[in-house]
């Protein structure tokens, strides 16, 4: 069934105590148990292992999760509640119910999502993500090496594709033992490593084998829609564009034109091949360099668009740029307005998962306010239903739209 032979690797089963701390965690269904709430293993783990979790002061099983001894979230998480038996079957259930989450997506005109989306599905650290025919699964951890020979069947018969890549973050790409390699095509044939997919009805192209990430940010599905839909008959700013997403929406929308500025000249180019796979009248204009000059720039000459999305990349990847991001946020909120005209419309994301949404939402509302002009809050949005939030920490994105007068 594969080009390649998957790893064959036969995991340990360790016996695991926690702290009383780390047992409220792992009953409360947290996929994360740090290495500091763990008082007891009964032999040296390896990555993949299986950690059957017992009651800090019981010989009762309270979990199962997989042993990372490479991480400080030394467990992760496959299930709470009493003992399970992983195998085969355990994963297709989970599949299974991720993908009926997705059902409702895949009526629309779409023909692209993400099937697991780590923790939140209970697979943390792997994701997996469809396109077209095309799936592409990337993998964050070796603790998932002893499991993908049982997983990659059930994840292929179910999307029915004719193609898998496998994807791998840095580190584990530097390991060689396991004969994986990143962007290696698994299962089928690949004939373009850009493939080209639907999205609502828009059609766009990743590049699957080099592309970040899985190739695409399927995220922000549902916002780019939106902007789609206010995007008639008026000129458009996509700030942090990357490869269009928000740009190619706002031009089949009706726009009569979009300006898309990103530091990147090949996610412009990107961004201009996608807006040709789609027939459009307005014109589409693209700016390389930094997007805080340029719209510095921008506002130095007076100009104005009836329709501004900014969508930054994440500014707070650790908890010591929290107080950073917050002010590129408070920035970016300012530039936008400055640039909206007369009853335009201003759209602010968030990817930073350590800035909560509250915390983004007041952020703008402070500079919106300090701004001596009057608007309304439209709406506020968050996850698409592909990636559906079930821990805390797994809530990242957040998108504000606001009226101005």
């Amino acid at each position: 069934m594969f080009n390649v032979a998957l790893p064959e690797i036969e995991p340990q089963r360790l016996a695991v105590k926690l702290s009383l701390n780390g047992e409220r965690s792992a009953r409360s269904e947290h996929p994360w148990i740090f290495s500091n709430s763990i008082t007891k293993v009964n032999k040296e783990g390896k990555a993949g292992d299986l950690a059957i979790i017992f009651g800090s002061r019981s010989n009762d099983v309270i979990g199962v999760g997989l042993y990372d001894p490479n991480s400080p979230i030394r467990i992760k998480m496959l299930h709470a509640g009493g003992p399970a038996t992983i195998n085969t079957t355990f994963f297709s259930e989970r599949i299974a119910a991720a993908y009926a989450v997705r059902i409702p997506l895949l009526k629309t005109k779409t023909n692209s999502y993400r099937l697991l989306f780590g923790e939140n599905d209970g697979f943390p650290g792997l994701i997996a993500d469809v396109y077209n025919k095309v799936l592409v699964v990337k993998l964050y951890s070796e603790i998932w090496l002893p499991y993908i020979k049982d997983i990659f069947p059930v994840l292929i018969q179910l999307s029915e594709v004719d193609c898998m890549v496998v994807r791998l973050n840095r580190k584990l790409a530097a390991v060689t033992s396991h004969g994986l390699e990143e962007g290696m095509i698994v299962y089928g044939d690949l004939p373009n490593e850009n493939v080209e997919f639907i999205e609502h009805g828009v059609t766009f192209s990743a590049n699957v084998i080099q592309g970040h990430k899985t190739g695409y940010f399927l995220d922000h599905r549902h916002n780019r829609k939106r902007v789609g839909e206010l995007a008639k008959g008026k000129a458009v700013l996509d700030v942090f564009s990357y490869a269009g997403g928000f740009t190619v929406h706002a031009l089949r929308g009706g726009a009569t034109s979009v300006t898309s500025v990103d530091i990147s000249k090949q996610a412009l180019e990107a961004a201009k091949l996608n807006a040709e796979l789609n027939t459009y009248k307005g014109t589409h204009f693209t700016l390389t360099g930094d997007a805080f000059e340029i719209m510095d720039k921008m506002i130095s000459e007076e100009k104005k668009f009836a329709l501004v999305v900014i969508d930054p990349p994440s500014f707070a990847k650790s908890a010591n740029e929290i107080s950073r991001a917050e002010k590129k946020y408070a920035q970016l909120a300012r530039l936008g307005a400055s640039l909206v005209d007369r009853n335009g419309i201003l759209v602010l994301a968030s990817c930073s998962s350590r800035v909560t949404a509250d915390s983004f939402f007041d952020i703008n509302k402070r500079v919106l306010d300090d701004m001596s002009r009057n608007y309304k809050m439209m709406e506020k949005t968050y996850h698409d239903l592909d990636h559906p939030v079930t821990f805390p920490e797994g809530a990242y994105l957040k998108t504000a739209y606001y009226q101005f007068k």
